[in-house]
């Protein structure tokens, strides 16, 4: 990836404000808006543009967190609408132009709306919140520009803390056998196996790993919480008497992952191993101490 320069306007003068972010070289534009200052962005009027926009949130009882991605002609009069009817969500990104000559058509926010949808759902990250946005007809040349635009929304809304576009799993099954030698790593206990990676996420465990269906009587109650959480958005399921995960998941340590795929507290950075039997802790912490 090629390196960008991102500028991240405060109108307020709060970091945790209002936030207004833009790739320097580009025409759309990212307005962060915690729920809480949702009247404080009626005095921006950047939002009142035709847009495409994200919130976020997070039920107690979900695995993954949630999002809801719309579009409208007047993006601030829809937030307000969701204000009033739509409990879950804690913050709103707004995406429109920076350039009043080249404002976004109705029919490029619809495309920019299912092109958004199709693709957090093709990741996997957070739970939708809607059906099947509509799809619009938009002629190919356009689709190329909404596109390439697209690529930049990416950017911004990873930058401003929610990672809804990008992949769970850095390292892949094709890559060379030294590459997964250094970040590949497997938890092995009560008859189960688990297989992961250690990224910016914290640990994601991979697809098709195993989980123990017994607890310690000692395992911290928000170990048992995180679990039950995983079997009730069906991201494990029960298979002959073990739980397996049937997607790509994060979770905050490894400690945390290790004490989930084995059901007891777990000092994760020395149950995780690599093929030839190294630690995390050496691999991730010893070695690369400066």
């Amino acid at each position: 990836m090629q390196g960008r320069t991102i500028q991240i306007f405060l109108p307020f003068g709060s970091p945790r404000g209002i936030r207004i972010a833009e790739i320097t070289n580009r025409t759309v534009q990212a307005i962060y808006i915690p729920r809480n200052q949702l009247e404080k962005a009626a005095q921006r009027v950047e939002v009142a543009n035709v847009g495409v926009y994200f919130l976020f949130g997070r039920n107690e009882d979900d695995a993954m967190p949630q999002v809801y991605i719309g579009e409208a002609e007047n993006c601030f009069q829809r937030l307000k609408q969701h204000n009033r009817e739509k409990d879950f969500w804690e913050a709103a990104i707004v995406f429109v132009t920076n350039n009043n000559q080249n404002q976004f058509t109705k029919t490029d926010v619809k495309f920019l709306e299912l092109l958004s949808f199709n693709e957090a759902q093709k990741i996997k990250r957070y739970k939708l919140k809607q059906t099947v946005p509509a799809a619009s007809f938009v002629p190919e040349w356009r689709q190329v520009d909404l596109h390439d635009i697209f690529e930049t929304m990416k950017i911004l809304i990873s930058t401003l803390g929610y990672p809804l576009f990008d992949e769970i799993r850095q390292t892949k099954e094709t890559d060379n056998v030294e590459v997964q030698k250094d970040n590949i790593f497997y938890c092995k206990g009560k008859g189960v196996e688990a297989k992961g990676e250690y990224s910016e996420d914290g640990f994601v465990i991979f697809e098709e790993s195993e989980m123990a269906v017994e607890t310690s009587n000692k395992i911290h109650n928000y170990l048992i919480t995180i679990r039950e959480n995983l079997i009730q958005d069906q991201i494990v399921s029960l298979e002959n008497e073990t739980y397996v995960f049937k997607k790509d998941h994060p979770f905050n340590s490894p400690s945390q992952a290790a004490g989930i795929v084995l059901g007891r507290n777990s000092n994760g950075w020395m149950e995780w191993k690599n093929a030839e039997g190294k630690t995390l802790d050496l691999l991730k912490r010893k070695n690369n101490q400066v």
